[in-house]
């Protein structure tokens, strides 16, 4: 089970200042809806920017299930 706590965290800790929302979809920690917007994000692809998301869950990725990931920069929301 994956806290949504920890998830926001550790995506705060990767890209500072970014805006980050997550719901756990089921309440069983291992699905979960995922909003960042980031300044990081500018110039990126879609791929890249999920791919940053990724490497910041790093670890927690073996456990979560289904990750629906919605990234963004600043100017975009």
């Amino acid at each position: 089970m994956v806290d949504p706590a920890e998830v926001r965290s550790r995506i705060e800790a990767a890209l500072p200042g970014a805006s980050v929302e997550v719901a756990d979809t089921t309440g069983g920690g291992d699905h979960f809806e995922v909003s960042v917007a980031a300044a990081a994000f500018a110039g990126l692809g879609l791929v890249e920017q999920h791919r940053l998301v990724y490497g910041a869950l790093g670890d927690l990725m073996p456990r979560i299930h289904a990750l629906s990931l919605r990234t963004e920069t600043p100017g975009e929301r």
